[in-house]
């Protein structure tokens, strides 16, 4: 299709050299989870409307939230607030976007009046099939939603307005939860994440001819305080638990939400920020939507307790960190680099 990126002609050379590895695949195996079924399970339930019922079932509430982020660090919410009618919206307006042909999201400047560099696909720093990830995605500052749409149809621009408007809220709300939890009730998420550090990011996993050797986005942690996501039901989000690679089974009632590396470093290892990843699908394509809850680069991160496990940081040093080791590794190392 003339709207998926040219995954086959830009990353040929990783093909060839799989091609002509000598590694026994049984081998590979033992190192690549995909290559082995793993069960699929449902995330931790939680219904968001217990908060408002009285004061005895909203601490029973919020104690389930701060237990999940602690022996999951993923877990998925009901009753969150945010309507079908404006997922189903999102959803249709995120699907256009990217059926659009491809030199068009190239160019998401002009095409949808997005910062330039928006649009991204791929892995750039991939040197074998193993790092590269099978997706596309657009990187939205929430900024660009309220400020740069002017050019956007104004269907798109309601929708994603809508949508990261009520996301940023109930992304605010638990943060908030998760803090007083540990002892540590605070103006701080209000203000250090701001429409100006967090963003929105939209993702397709188009169809892939090799699922079994191909991630659609590689295992990894994310860099932020913690990420709410919207996904469709076709499945692929994997996440290690108690050391094993389990499948994300889709719910369509829940948003999910996971822990990112500052809110473990912020709770002193308490919140797990967990490895995850997609898997691809030879048939079938997949939409998500997720809303980062990210502070300022000058936020300096630091432990609620002590004596602390990572010594203090801003955010600017961390991202530095990360892109530093994925251009010299090929993955990101993470908080281990942190460590006191």
């Amino acid at each position: 299709m003339d709207s998926d990126p040219p995954f086959h002609e830009t990353y040929k050379n990783l093909f060839v050299n799989s091609t002509n590895d000598e590694e026994p695949r049984t081998k590979i195996s033992q190192n690549n989870h995909r290559l082995v079924v793993v069960e699929e399970r449902e995330l931790p339930l939680i219904d968001l409307s217990r908060l408002g019922v009285d004061e005895l079932e909203s601490e029973e509430c919020k104690k389930e939230i701060a237990r999940a982020a602690h022996e999951w660090g993923f877990f998925q919410v009901i009753n969150h607030g945010i309507s079908r009618d404006i997922l189903e919206k999102m959803r249709d307006e995120q699907v256009k976007i990217f059926k659009q042909p491809f030199h068009n999201k190239c160019r998401e400047d002009k095409f949808l009046n997005f910062s330039p560099g928006s649009y991204r696909w791929g892995t750039p720093t991939a040197t074998s099939l193993r790092q590269l990830s099978w997706s596309e995605a657009f990187h939205i500052p929430m900024n660009d939603i309220s400020s740069s749409c002017a050019f956007i149809n104004s269907s798109l621009r309601s929708s994603m307005e809508q949508f990261a408007t009520k996301l940023a809220s109930l992304a605010q709300t638990l943060a908030e939860i998760l803090a007083e939890e540990l002892g540590h009730k605070s103006n701080f998420f209000q203000e250090n994440c701001l429409p100006s550090t967090c963003y929105l990011r939209l993702n397709r996993y188009p169809p892939c001819p090799f699922p079994l050797e191909i991630f659609g986005l590689m295992p990894h942690t994310d860099s932020d305080f913690l990420t709410i996501l919207h996904q469709d039901q076709v499945g692929g989000l994997q996440l290690v638990k108690d050391g094993k690679w389990i499948a994300v089974k889709p719910n369509p009632e829940a948003l999910i939400i996971n822990i990112g590396d500052l809110f473990q470093a912020r709770s002193n290892d308490y919140y797990k920020s967990v490895q995850h990843c997609v898997v691809t699908n030879p048939t079938n394509e997949r939409f998500t939507a997720a809303y980062f809850l990210c502070p300022s680069s000058e936020t300096v991160i630091e432990s609620c307790s002590k004596p602390s496990v990572y010594r203090m940081f801003s955010f600017r040093e961390y991202r530095q960190q990360v892109q530093d080791d994925v251009k010299k590794y090929g993955y990101k190392v993470g908080l281990p680099r942190f460590l006191v």
